[in-house]
Protein backbone atom coordinates (compact mmCIF):
# COMPACT_ATOMS: atom_id res chain seq x y z
CA UNK A 1 0.00 0.00 0.00
CA UNK A 2 1.50 3.42 -0.92
CA UNK A 3 2.66 5.55 2.02
CA UNK A 4 0.10 8.37 1.51
CA UNK A 5 -2.74 5.82 1.60
CA UNK A 6 -1.35 4.29 4.82
CA UNK A 7 -1.15 7.73 6.42
CA UNK A 8 -4.67 8.57 5.31
CA UNK A 9 -5.99 5.29 6.69
CA UNK A 10 -4.27 5.81 10.04
CA UNK A 11 -5.47 9.41 10.21
CA UNK A 12 -9.01 8.22 9.64
CA UNK A 13 -8.62 5.94 12.68
CA UNK A 14 -7.49 8.86 14.84
CA UNK A 15 -9.91 10.77 17.09
CA UNK A 16 -12.19 13.20 15.22
CA UNK A 17 -10.32 16.36 14.19
CA UNK A 18 -6.91 14.91 15.10
CA UNK A 19 -4.11 13.58 12.95
CA UNK A 20 -2.78 11.68 15.96
CA UNK A 21 -3.17 8.03 15.00
CA UNK A 22 -1.88 5.39 17.43
CA UNK A 23 1.33 4.85 15.47
CA UNK A 24 2.06 8.59 15.30
CA UNK A 25 1.60 8.91 19.05
CA UNK A 26 3.79 5.84 19.62
CA UNK A 27 6.60 7.10 17.38
CA UNK A 28 6.43 10.62 18.84
CA UNK A 29 6.57 9.45 22.46
CA UNK A 30 9.42 7.04 21.63
CA UNK A 31 11.43 9.84 20.00
CA UNK A 32 10.66 12.16 22.91
CA UNK A 33 11.85 9.60 25.46
CA UNK A 34 14.96 8.96 23.37
CA UNK A 35 15.82 12.67 23.33
CA UNK A 36 15.27 12.96 27.08
CA UNK A 37 17.50 9.93 27.72
CA UNK A 38 20.18 11.46 25.49
CA UNK A 39 19.93 14.74 27.42
CA UNK A 40 20.25 12.93 30.75
CA UNK A 41 23.30 11.08 29.38
CA UNK A 42 24.88 14.38 28.31
CA UNK A 43 24.32 15.91 31.76
CA UNK A 44 25.42 12.78 33.66
CA UNK A 45 28.82 14.29 34.34
CA UNK A 46 28.47 17.76 35.90
CA UNK A 47 30.21 20.47 33.90
CA UNK A 48 29.81 24.12 33.08
CA UNK A 49 28.07 24.57 29.74
CA UNK A 50 30.10 26.53 27.22
CA UNK A 51 28.41 28.92 24.81
CA UNK A 52 29.54 26.77 21.89
CA UNK A 53 27.90 23.66 23.38
CA UNK A 54 24.70 25.55 24.20
CA UNK A 55 24.46 27.06 20.70
CA UNK A 56 25.00 23.65 19.09
CA UNK A 57 22.19 22.03 21.07
CA UNK A 58 19.93 25.06 20.50
CA UNK A 59 20.39 24.84 16.73
CA UNK A 60 19.60 21.12 16.88
CA UNK A 61 16.41 21.65 18.89
CA UNK A 62 15.31 24.50 16.61
CA UNK A 63 15.91 22.40 13.50
CA UNK A 64 13.78 19.50 14.80
CA UNK A 65 10.42 21.34 14.77
CA UNK A 66 11.20 22.82 11.35
CA UNK A 67 11.83 19.35 9.93
CA UNK A 68 8.71 18.07 11.67
CA UNK A 69 6.68 20.96 10.24
CA UNK A 70 7.88 20.14 6.71
CA UNK A 71 6.91 16.50 7.25
CA UNK A 72 3.45 17.57 8.43
CA UNK A 73 3.09 19.68 5.29
CA UNK A 74 3.98 16.79 3.00
CA UNK A 75 1.94 14.17 4.89
CA UNK A 76 -1.18 16.07 5.97
CA UNK A 77 -1.19 19.41 4.18
CA UNK A 78 -0.47 23.04 4.88
CA UNK A 79 -3.19 23.60 7.48
CA UNK A 80 -1.70 21.24 10.06
CA UNK A 81 1.83 22.48 9.34
CA UNK A 82 0.89 26.15 9.81
CA UNK A 83 -1.05 25.32 12.99
CA UNK A 84 1.98 23.47 14.35
CA UNK A 85 4.47 26.24 13.52
CA UNK A 86 2.15 28.90 14.95
CA UNK A 87 1.57 26.89 18.12
CA UNK A 88 5.30 26.24 18.43
CA UNK A 89 6.05 29.96 18.23
CA UNK A 90 3.46 30.68 20.93
CA UNK A 91 4.96 27.99 23.18
CA UNK A 92 8.52 29.10 22.51
CA UNK A 93 7.73 32.71 23.36
CA UNK A 94 5.98 31.65 26.57
CA UNK A 95 8.86 29.31 27.44
CA UNK A 96 11.26 32.26 27.35
CA UNK A 97 9.23 33.64 30.26
CA UNK A 98 9.83 30.29 32.00
CA UNK A 99 13.55 30.97 31.71
CA UNK A 100 13.23 34.15 33.77
CA UNK A 101 11.77 32.14 36.65
CA UNK A 102 14.41 29.42 36.18
CA UNK A 103 17.12 32.08 36.46
CA UNK A 104 15.54 33.36 39.67
CA UNK A 105 15.27 29.90 41.22
CA UNK A 106 18.82 28.90 40.29
CA UNK A 107 20.13 32.14 41.79
CA UNK A 108 17.99 31.89 44.94
CA UNK A 109 19.22 28.36 45.64
CA UNK A 110 22.82 29.23 44.64
CA UNK A 111 22.88 26.23 42.31
CA UNK A 112 26.47 25.47 41.20
CA UNK A 113 27.06 26.17 37.52
CA UNK A 114 28.19 22.57 36.94
CA UNK A 115 24.78 21.10 37.85
CA UNK A 116 22.47 23.82 36.54
CA UNK A 117 21.69 21.97 33.33
CA UNK A 118 20.68 18.84 35.28
CA UNK A 119 18.22 20.94 37.33
CA UNK A 120 16.77 22.40 34.13
CA UNK A 121 16.43 18.94 32.63
CA UNK A 122 14.51 17.66 35.66
CA UNK A 123 12.24 20.68 35.31
CA UNK A 124 11.68 20.02 31.61
CA UNK A 125 10.84 16.35 32.21
CA UNK A 126 8.37 17.33 34.92
CA UNK A 127 6.86 20.01 32.70
CA UNK A 128 6.30 17.49 29.90
CA UNK A 129 4.34 15.23 32.25
CA UNK A 130 2.26 18.15 33.53
CA UNK A 131 1.56 19.42 30.02
CA UNK A 132 0.41 15.93 28.96
CA UNK A 133 -2.11 15.93 31.84
CA UNK A 134 -3.36 19.43 31.02
CA UNK A 135 -3.58 18.62 27.30
CA UNK A 136 -5.67 15.52 28.01
CA UNK A 137 -7.94 17.56 30.29
CA UNK A 138 -8.25 20.23 27.61
CA UNK A 139 -9.23 17.64 25.01
CA UNK A 140 -11.97 16.34 27.33
CA UNK A 141 -13.26 19.90 27.84
CA UNK A 142 -13.36 20.55 24.09
CA UNK A 143 -15.38 17.39 23.53
CA UNK A 144 -17.80 18.46 26.29
CA UNK A 145 -18.94 21.49 24.30
CA UNK A 146 -17.97 24.79 22.69
CA UNK A 147 -18.33 26.56 26.05
CA UNK A 148 -14.82 25.33 26.83
CA UNK A 149 -13.47 27.95 24.39
CA UNK A 150 -14.94 30.61 26.70
CA UNK A 151 -13.19 29.00 29.68
CA UNK A 152 -9.85 28.96 27.86
CA UNK A 153 -10.40 32.52 26.65
CA UNK A 154 -11.10 33.73 30.20
CA UNK A 155 -7.95 32.03 31.51
CA UNK A 156 -5.85 33.76 28.86
CA UNK A 157 -7.49 37.15 29.48
CA UNK A 158 -6.78 36.93 33.21
CA UNK A 159 -3.19 35.84 32.56
CA UNK A 160 -2.70 38.68 30.06
CA UNK A 161 -4.04 41.27 32.51
CA UNK A 162 -1.82 39.98 35.31
CA UNK A 163 1.31 39.97 33.14
CA UNK A 164 0.55 43.41 31.67
CA UNK A 165 -0.09 44.99 35.09
CA UNK A 166 3.25 43.68 36.35
CA UNK A 167 5.01 44.88 33.20
CA UNK A 168 3.48 48.38 33.33
CA UNK A 169 4.28 48.67 37.03
CA UNK A 170 7.89 47.78 36.26
CA UNK A 171 7.90 44.87 38.68
CA UNK A 172 10.20 42.01 37.90
CA UNK A 173 9.04 38.48 38.58
CA UNK A 174 9.57 37.72 42.23
CA UNK A 175 9.51 34.42 44.04
CA UNK A 176 9.91 33.99 47.79
CA UNK A 177 11.33 30.47 47.88
CA UNK A 178 10.84 29.98 51.60
CA UNK A 179 7.09 30.64 51.29
CA UNK A 180 6.42 28.15 48.51
CA UNK A 181 4.10 25.48 49.91
CA UNK A 182 5.85 22.68 48.08
CA UNK A 183 9.24 23.67 49.50
CA UNK A 184 7.90 24.08 53.05
CA UNK A 185 6.18 20.68 52.88
CA UNK A 186 9.35 19.05 51.58
CA UNK A 187 11.46 20.47 54.41
CA UNK A 188 8.95 19.15 56.95
CA UNK A 189 8.95 15.65 55.49
CA UNK A 190 12.71 15.16 55.21
CA UNK A 191 15.89 16.87 56.40
CA UNK A 192 17.86 18.85 53.83
CA UNK A 193 21.66 18.86 53.65
CA UNK A 194 23.61 22.11 53.76
CA UNK A 195 25.68 21.44 50.65
CA UNK A 196 25.08 20.16 47.13
CA UNK A 197 26.19 16.58 46.48
CA UNK A 198 26.82 16.71 42.74
CA UNK A 199 23.69 15.66 40.83
CA UNK A 200 22.36 13.50 43.68
CA UNK A 201 18.87 14.26 44.98
CA UNK A 202 18.96 12.02 48.08
CA UNK A 203 21.93 11.09 50.28
CA UNK A 204 22.46 9.26 53.56
CA UNK A 205 23.63 11.59 56.31
CA UNK A 206 23.88 10.77 60.02
CA UNK A 207 22.39 7.33 59.46
CA UNK A 208 19.23 8.58 57.74
CA UNK A 209 18.18 9.71 54.31
CA UNK A 210 18.26 13.41 53.56
CA UNK A 211 17.42 15.56 50.57
CA UNK A 212 20.06 17.69 48.91
CA UNK A 213 19.37 21.33 47.99
CA UNK A 214 19.21 20.06 44.40
CA UNK A 215 16.04 18.10 45.24
CA UNK A 216 14.47 21.19 46.79
CA UNK A 217 15.11 23.39 43.76
CA UNK A 218 13.77 20.65 41.45
CA UNK A 219 10.52 20.57 43.45
CA UNK A 220 10.34 24.38 43.30
CA UNK A 221 10.68 24.24 39.51
CA UNK A 222 7.98 21.56 39.32
CA UNK A 223 5.67 23.85 41.30
CA UNK A 224 6.22 26.76 38.92
CA UNK A 225 5.66 24.43 35.95
CA UNK A 226 2.05 24.01 37.10
CA UNK A 227 1.47 27.76 36.77
CA UNK A 228 3.02 27.89 33.30
CA UNK A 229 0.97 24.91 32.11
CA UNK A 230 -2.25 26.74 33.02
CA UNK A 231 -1.30 29.53 30.58
CA UNK A 232 0.42 27.65 27.79
CA UNK A 233 -1.99 24.78 27.11
CA UNK A 234 -5.09 26.99 26.57
CA UNK A 235 -2.94 29.29 24.41
CA UNK A 236 -2.08 26.49 21.98
CA UNK A 237 -5.64 25.18 22.00
CA UNK A 238 -6.47 28.66 20.75
CA UNK A 239 -4.37 27.87 17.67
CA UNK A 240 -5.37 24.25 17.03
CA UNK A 241 -7.97 21.90 18.49
CA UNK A 242 -5.86 18.84 17.68
CA UNK A 243 -4.52 17.34 20.97
CA UNK A 244 -1.64 15.72 19.10
CA UNK A 245 -0.45 19.02 17.64
CA UNK A 246 -0.84 20.70 21.04
CA UNK A 247 1.33 17.98 22.57
CA UNK A 248 3.90 18.23 19.76
CA UNK A 249 4.22 22.02 20.09
CA UNK A 250 4.71 21.75 23.86
CA UNK A 251 7.23 18.92 23.55
CA UNK A 252 9.37 20.66 20.91
CA UNK A 253 9.27 23.99 22.76
CA UNK A 254 10.27 22.45 26.10
CA UNK A 255 13.00 20.13 24.81
CA UNK A 256 15.25 22.96 23.74
CA UNK A 257 14.91 24.98 26.96
CA UNK A 258 17.99 23.51 28.63
CA UNK A 259 20.36 24.68 25.92
CA UNK A 260 18.44 27.90 25.22
CA UNK A 261 18.84 28.94 28.86
CA UNK A 262 22.63 29.05 28.59
CA UNK A 263 22.46 30.89 25.26
CA UNK A 264 20.01 33.55 26.41
CA UNK A 265 20.72 33.99 30.13
CA UNK A 266 22.71 37.17 29.50
CA UNK A 267 20.29 38.42 26.84
CA UNK A 268 17.09 37.74 28.80
CA UNK A 269 17.56 40.76 31.03
CA UNK A 270 17.77 42.95 27.92
CA UNK A 271 14.28 41.97 26.69
CA UNK A 272 12.65 44.54 28.96
CA UNK A 273 9.38 44.54 26.99
CA UNK A 274 8.98 40.77 26.65
CA UNK A 275 6.14 40.60 29.17
CA UNK A 276 4.27 43.35 27.31
CA UNK A 277 4.46 41.21 24.18
CA UNK A 278 3.40 38.03 25.98
CA UNK A 279 0.37 39.85 27.42
CA UNK A 280 -0.63 41.02 23.93
CA UNK A 281 -0.23 37.51 22.49
CA UNK A 282 -2.28 35.88 25.27
CA UNK A 283 -5.01 38.53 24.96
CA UNK A 284 -5.10 38.10 21.17
CA UNK A 285 -5.48 34.33 21.46
CA UNK A 286 -8.16 34.87 24.10
CA UNK A 287 -10.10 37.03 21.63
CA UNK A 288 -9.56 34.37 18.95
CA UNK A 289 -11.06 31.69 21.23
CA UNK A 290 -14.12 33.79 22.06
CA UNK A 291 -14.68 34.61 18.38
CA UNK A 292 -14.33 30.93 17.51
CA UNK A 293 -17.00 30.07 20.09
CA UNK A 294 -19.28 32.84 18.79
CA UNK A 295 -18.71 31.78 15.17
CA UNK A 296 -20.11 28.34 15.96
CA UNK A 297 -23.35 29.95 17.17
CA UNK A 298 -23.55 32.96 14.86
CA UNK A 299 -21.82 32.17 11.53
CA UNK A 300 -21.61 35.87 10.65
CA UNK A 301 -19.08 36.39 13.46
CA UNK A 302 -15.58 36.25 11.91
CA UNK A 303 -13.25 33.39 12.78
CA UNK A 304 -9.56 34.34 12.99
CA UNK A 305 -7.55 32.21 10.51
CA UNK A 306 -4.34 30.55 11.68
CA UNK A 307 -2.06 32.38 9.16
CA UNK A 308 -3.27 35.69 10.62
CA UNK A 309 -2.48 34.42 14.13
CA UNK A 310 1.03 33.49 12.99
CA UNK A 311 1.54 36.95 11.47
CA UNK A 312 0.36 38.71 14.65
CA UNK A 313 2.63 36.61 16.87
CA UNK A 314 5.68 37.21 14.66
CA UNK A 315 5.00 40.96 14.52
CA UNK A 316 4.49 41.23 18.28
CA UNK A 317 7.70 39.33 19.09
CA UNK A 318 9.67 41.35 16.54
CA UNK A 319 8.14 44.56 17.88
CA UNK A 320 9.03 43.94 21.54
CA UNK A 321 12.55 42.92 20.53
CA UNK A 322 13.04 46.24 18.70
CA UNK A 323 11.41 48.34 21.43
CA UNK A 324 13.49 46.58 24.10
CA UNK A 325 16.66 47.34 22.16
CA UNK A 326 15.65 51.01 21.72
CA UNK A 327 14.75 51.30 25.40
CA UNK A 328 18.10 49.88 26.50
CA UNK A 329 19.89 52.16 24.05
CA UNK A 330 18.09 55.26 25.37
CA UNK A 331 18.82 54.22 28.96
CA UNK A 332 22.53 53.83 28.20
CA UNK A 333 22.66 57.35 26.71
CA UNK A 334 21.10 59.00 29.76
CA UNK A 335 23.51 61.09 31.85
CA UNK A 336 24.47 59.54 35.17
Amino acid sequence: MPAPIVIAADAAAAPPGSIGSWWLWAVSITVLLGLLIADFAVTRRPHEVSLREAVGWSVFYLALPLVFGLWLWSAFGGTQAVEFITGFMVEKSLSVDNLFVFMLLLAAFAVPAAVQQRVLLYGIAGALVLRAVFIAAGAVLLQAGTWSFLVFGLILFLSAIKILRQALAGHETEQDISRMRSVRLLRRLMPVTEDYQGTRLVVREGGRRALTPLAVVVVAIFATDVVFAVDSVPAVYGITEDPYLVFATNAFALLGLRALYFVLRSALAKLVHLNHGLAIILAFIGVKLVLHWAHGIWPEVPDVPTPLSLAVIVLVLAGVTVTSWLSRRRASNLPV
